[in-house]
């Protein structure tokens, strides 16, 4: 049965409807704010970090993408046929004084593009927060929707790619045509690392990287778990997804992502948790 004043169920929420919060963060950003700028020079990063989200929410660049994103929320798996999909752009989301910032691939169908929130309501979402709590970077362990309370302590979550993709795999293309999101994101957090969530998330934060004017280096080493590649900017931790085809198998474990973290929590100059 819908719930009372909301929508039919399969129907993705209109414009301006934000799950979660408002366009000047809510719980999006972490339920965080950034001290006002002390001089006129320019919008503070918790601003310009919602002025990037506002764009993203409203991006319809990637034909193919619209349509999957779209087709998804007006068919909803059974066990959400009661939910309103937020089927749009997912923008990345955190504390605006972020030291760490974590990219992943893009958003889950059922997930992201359900809940409005990247790594919500989805099993990688599930291990990944965990962890993160665990280190210190979440205020609890679960992420179940944009509202749920989840607030983020010096990290930022973000992904390559912000809409969700038929079959898990965005095109090179799509891949290409979010990159300034990203571009502009670590622009203004300035991280001192940036934990990417397999190959692909690293392709695409060595490009972002190399369009930022960061000095690389070269050739660039071979992405592996726990493989730690310092730059002229941040440094770049490399960790397997936490997919359930990684979990299910052994490949990834909770022991070998907490090292992740933990490791991303000192290289962003703060003490291990107690």
């Amino acid at each position: 049965m819908t719930p009372p004043g909301a929508q039919p169920a399969g129907r993705r929420r209109p414009a301006g409807d934000w799950p979660g919060g408002d366009r000047t963060g809510g719980d999006r950003t972490g339920g965080r704010r950034s001290p006002p700028p002390t001089a006129p020079e320019g919008p503070s990063a918790a601003e310009a970090l919602a002025a990037i989200t506002a764009e993203v929410v409203e991006c319809r660049r990637c034909p193919r993408l619209v349509r999957w994103r779209e087709e998804v929320a007006a068919n909803p798996r059974s066990s959400y046929r009661d939910e309103v999909y937020w089927g749009r752009p997912i923008p990345g989301f955190g504390d605006p004084a972020a030291r760490g910032v974590v990219a992943g691939l893009a958003p889950a169908a059922h997930g992201g593009n359900r809940t409005g929130r990247v790594f919500t309501g989805d099993r990688s979402g599930d291990w990944l927060f965990r962890a993160m709590h665990r280190a210190g970077l979440a205020n609890q362990p679960h992420s179940v929707s944009a509202d749920d309370g989840l607030q983020l302590i010096g990290a930022w979550v973000t992904a390559a790619v912000r809409c969700a993709p038929p079959a898990n795999k965005p095109t090179i293309e799509e891949r290409d045509t979010c990159a300034g999101y990203l571009v502009r994101e670590l622009a203004v957090l300035r991280p001192a690392v940036i934990v990417v969530l397999g190959s692909f998330a690293y392709e695409a934060v060595w490009r972002v990287l190399r369009q930022l004017g960061t000095a690389l280096p070269a050739p660039r080493p071979r992405f592996g778990h726990g493989v730690e590649v310092p730059t002229a900017g941040p440094v770049v931790l490399c960790s397997f997804h936490p997919s359930q085809q990684n979990t299910f198998t052994g490949k990834l474990t909770e022991p070998m992502l907490d090292e992740i973290f933990l490791r991303a929590r000192t290289l962003a100059g703060r003490r291990p948790p107690p």
